[in-house]
């Protein structure tokens, strides 16, 4: 289950700077539109505390993380809606992940242009939205006319749920309302999920600032937060996120106070966007290897096994499951046994964040 988050922006708003912070990927990162043709993926580990004192505690031969992709996809550009700038390219990338971190330029830098003219970071988060509105609106007007033709000869066929979804869709983003913020019920909602509408994916603002404005962003990051929502805006300083990344731990961590954070900003944009696509963590130790896996929230348990492998969700018997602060302390699971805290669980059962399990299954 590779889970992708896309990065995305006007040209020359740190995107690539970004990425390679989160990555350490080095990818070139220059000062003129369109330098990431292609988009660049990094697979990136989530910061897990409750990973490490687990590995401190069972001492497992191997500890193998969770881990979220990122893809750091090229500028856009008023009228990429119309094929501006490479324009559709850049947003059939946009369509193949999962959620979005929308950065938004609130720095100056006489050496560093903007493609605009000027730093105007609530000019600039309308210009990209109303491209994927557009983009949106014509791929879903498309949608509608080839499923019009279908119905017209079948009535009753199955597409007349989508078509009618689709015309609400087509509504609400003509009067400029992204498809996530229509007043669709679940079943519409559901119907439109093959069409992956730009509009529809879940959004984190990443406001780039300077040095000067950390911790908390300065007034560019506050006026977004009034235009977004306070939890939908996270500050950082790009540049000096991929130099923090060339620190060793030590000197990393005096660095990262003197800013005033208690953490580096890239592992707050980890955590962020993981909690944007919805997931959580649940640990197994078996064959003395401690493994992070990430699912989505409301996974049961036999789909878990899965994550691990298919036969083992075809296999299911039962899941064995403890609580993170059981194991860590009994300090094996031998021990949990002693103690009566590991329980039998059935296929159905939801795993929470945090648990710890082992899968019984027919091979």
């Amino acid at each position: 289950m590779a889970l992708n988050i896309g990065i995305i922006g006007l040209p020359n708003v740190g995107k690539s700077t970004l990425f390679n912070a989160l990555t350490r990927a080095g990818i070139e990162a220059s000062n003129y539109p369109f330098c990431t043709v292609e988009p660049n993926v990094g697979v990136v580990e989530v910061p897990d505390d409750r990973l490490k004192r687990l590995n401190e505690r069972l001492e497992p031969e191997a500890c193998i993380p969770a881990f979220v992709h990122f893809v750091d996809i090229a500028g856009l550009v008023r009228g990429a809606s119309r094929g501006e700038g490479l324009g559709n390219r850049f947003l059939a990338r946009i369509r193949e992940v999962d959620a979005l971190v929308h950065l938004v330029r609130c720095y100056e830098s006489e050496n560093v242009p903007h493609v605009d003219g000027g730093v105007d970071p609530m000019r600039d988060v309308e210009t990209v939205e109303t491209e994927l509105k557009l983009a949106d609106l014509e791929s879903a007007e498309g949608v509608a006319r080839r499923l019009e033709k279908i119905l017209r000869s079948h009535p009753r066929a199955p597409e007349r749920r989508a078509y009618d979804a689709l015309g609400l869709a087509i509504e609400g983003l003509g009067r400029g309302v992204a498809v996530k913020e229509q007043d669709l019920t679940e079943a519409q909602s559901e119907a439109l999920v093959p069409f992956s509408f730009l509009t529809a994916k879940p959004v984190l603002y990443v406001s780039n600032v300077s040095e000067t404005d950390l911790p908390d962003g300065g007034e560019a990051t506050a006026r977004l937060r009034v235009l977004l929502g306070g939890d939908n805006v996270l500050p950082l300083a790009a540049q000096i996120e991929a130099e923090l990344g060339e620190l060793p731990p030590a000197d990393k961590k005096l660095f990262v106070a003197d800013l005033g954070l208690d953490q580096p900003g890239v592992d707050r944009l980890i955590r962020a966007g993981y909690a944007l696509l919805g997931l959580i963590t649940f640990y197994t130790t078996a064959n003395d290897k401690l493994q992070a896996w990430e699912v989505r929230e409301g996974t049961r348990a036999a789909a878990a096994a899965g994550r691990i492998h298919s036969d083992m969700e075809r296999g299911f018997i039962k899941a064995e499951v403890a609580a993170y602060k059981d194991v860590l302390a009994a300090g094996s699971i031998a021990g949990l046994r002693e103690t009566g805290s590991v329980r039998a669980e059935g296929g159905q059962y939801q795993v929470q964040d945090g648990d710890v399990i082992r899968f019984l299954f027919n091979e």
